[in-house]
């Protein structure tokens, strides 16, 4: 009976988390979300001082793979000379991305901007010696991309913050709470540094999950946020205060809760640069798992690392530019669309048109000979290879005259007309899409 009574206490917990997950309401959101909804593409990128060495950002010292002391003397290799911010943001406008995420501080507390506050930042304490996000961001501007900052919550070195090694913490909040009270004066305004002098588009916190959403002071981060730029976007992490979710690395099986979702991703397994890590996803696997986030209706969010001088390795290079030629060539199929058909309608990845008379089918691997729909209840107008001029003719089978049950579409998709990447083709429907979702016979 006890066992009974815990387990039932649990699932009840765990109603409860999963209802406060999200405290912002959807439709107040839904117009400045548009944007996002639409952008499905972006670029995330982590540079700090942990590039000189190679090593894990901040992780490697809380971890205590490198001494804290050993760690911080990467602050003397950290140049930023080959730092060329308008050839960042060319390549990513090029990749198809329509924002772009970057490390402003990281839980190691290194800043890349003049903080007015009292603590670690390139400009004093490297050799780089200049503010490194004003000129990112005005060459984001340029190409009308959207500028987001990544932005820790944590703060590892400063002397006030709890938190420290893995198995070491300086003080417990209950126990010193003015002490707590200067760590949140100390992180508020360093957001508001951030917030005032470029203005970001979105907000991409990390790290809450070391203290409740009281102690961070949630919602007068969001206030405080928005009352400088209402059409900012906040990220998940931020103890359900935030507008959108942010899975990491592993792609959900079922679609995240939140209304708006992105997967955020590395393009070997490392988020930082790490030279020894050469276990680089393919082109192919990109797109791969970016169409099956956009056909869940979420968006992807892939990094790269720079080094200490600021070169992009050329590994990421290459795959940015393959991506951005798949998504040049496929973008009425990418951007403004919706999530695609629902699992047993078509086996791979799909979006649709907002008025839902299209519908895209990203043919898995480089598929060719027949392809199988089922269940789709409209006729089909015309069918594009997407990119090209050829325009294919579907059959239909298992159609019955005396039942309303729709046939089986088989579209056979030429050799020749596959892409390199991902073939996809372009369903125009004769109106709204409507679907069979019953269990056959005569129902």
């Amino acid at each position: 009976m006890k066992k009974l009574y815990l387990f039932l206490l649990c699932l009840c917990f765990a109603g409860i988390q999963g209802k406060a997950q999200q405290k912002t309401n959807p439709d107040s959101i839904k117009q400045k979300m548009q944007w996002f909804a639409d952008a499905k593409l972006g670029i995330f990128i982590h540079w700090g001082i942990y590039a000189v060495n190679g090593i894990d950002e901040s992780w490697s010292f809380h971890n205590k793979k490198i001494s804290y002391a050993d760690y911080m003397k990467q602050m003397d290799g950290f140049t930023a000379r080959n730092y060329d911010p308008q050839q960042w943001a060319d390549l990513i406008n090029e990749s198809g991305a329509k924002y772009a995420v970057i490390t402003t501080k990281h839980h190691d507390g290194v800043a890349l901007w003049p903080t007015k506050q009292k603590h670690f930042n390139v400009v004093k304490n490297t050799p780089a010696k200049r503010d490194l996000l004003k000129p990112f961001y005005e060459a984001l501007d340029k190409h009308g991309i959207k500028k987001g900052a990544y932005f820790s919550l944590i703060d590892w070195s400063y002397p006030d913050y709890p938190g420290f090694l893995k198995d070491s913490s300086r003080y417990k909040v209950a126990d010193n709470p003015q002490r707590w009270q200067r760590f949140q004066r100390f992180y508020q305004a360093q957001i508001n540094e951030v917030n005032t002098a470029y203005k970001p588009d979105l907000w991409w916190f990390d790290g809450d999950w070391e203290h409740s959403a009281a102690e961070w002071q949630c919602v007068k981060v969001r206030t405080d946020i928005l009352s400088l730029k209402p059409q900012a976007i906040l990220n998940g992490r931020l103890q359900g205060y935030g507008d959108y979710d942010t899975p990491e690395q592993n792609f959900p099986v079922s679609r995240p809760k939140f209304h708006w979702w992105e997967l955020c991703m590395t393009t070997n397994n490392n988020w930082g640069y790490h030279p020894d890590d050469t276990n680089y996803k393919t082109p192919f696997e990109v797109i791969s798992i970016f169409t099956d986030a956009i056909s869940n209706g979420g968006n992807l969010l892939l990094d790269i690392g720079p080094d200490k001088d600021g070169n992009i390795p050329t590994e990421q290079v290459h795959i940015l530019k393959e991506l951005g030629k798949w998504t040049k060539k496929h973008q009425e199929a990418i951007y403004g669309t919706l999530a695609g058909l629902p699992q047993g309608h078509f086996y791979g990845a799909s979006t649709l048109s907002k008025d839902s008379t299209t519908v895209y089918l990203f043919l898995p691997g480089q598929t060719t000979g027949n392809i199988m729909v089922k269940g789709l209840d409209n006729k089909i107008k015309d069918i594009q290879v997407v990119g090209t001029q050829e325009h294919l003719s579907p059959k239909i089978v298992g159609k019955v005259s005396w039942s309303p049950i729709p046939g089986i579409v088989f579209i056979n998709v030429p050799d020749a007309q596959k892409d390199q990447y991902m073939t996809v083709l372009k369903l125009s429907l004769n109106e709204p899409l409507k679907l069979y979702r019953g269990q056959g016979g005569l129902n």
